[in-house]
């Protein structure tokens, strides 16, 4: 059985975080013609995935007050929210990750909208942007 053959690493997808879901995926399907994709719902969003490519955008709309897309949107206003990059092996990122001093939001993966294991970076550590790593 031979080992699966390395990707790299890839954009996986840009997280949006809007406040009028109805309002703006017009656009994102409409006008620019992104099929959607089926993702779930997770940490108290409404997850809309777009196809965009080899990578995907996800319109992220709070469901609950004090979630952490309503806390951005109450801060920043509808805004990029974070970037994602699948990585061949996770546990090894996150092992680099720790030993050069990368402050990490999640210290285990987790399962993400996709169902993939994910974790996030903080973004103290990242020049301000929030970083989300997945597998393949």
């Amino acid at each position: 059985m031979s080992a699966t053959p390395l990707r790299g690493t890839r954009l996986a997808h840009v997280g949006i975080a809007v406040s009028a879901l109805e309002a703006i995926l017009p656009f994102y399907r409409d006008v620019l013609g992104l099929p959607e994709l089926p993702v779930h719902d997770k940490d108290g969003a409404a997850i809309t995935g777009l196809a965009a490519g080899e990578a995907m955008i996800e319109l992220l709309h709070p469901k609950e007050s004090g979630s952490p897309v309503d806390r951005f949107l109450r801060r920043r206003g509808p805004a990029i929210h974070h970037l994602c990059f699948a990585v061949d092996d996770l546990d090894g990122a996150l092992e680099r990750c720790r030993g050069i001093g990368i402050r990490l939001i999640d210290e285990t993966p987790r399962v993400g909208a996709e169902g993939k294991r994910i974790a996030f970076l903080h973004p103290s550590s990242t020049q301000g942007v929030l970083v989300e790593l997945t597998e393949y």
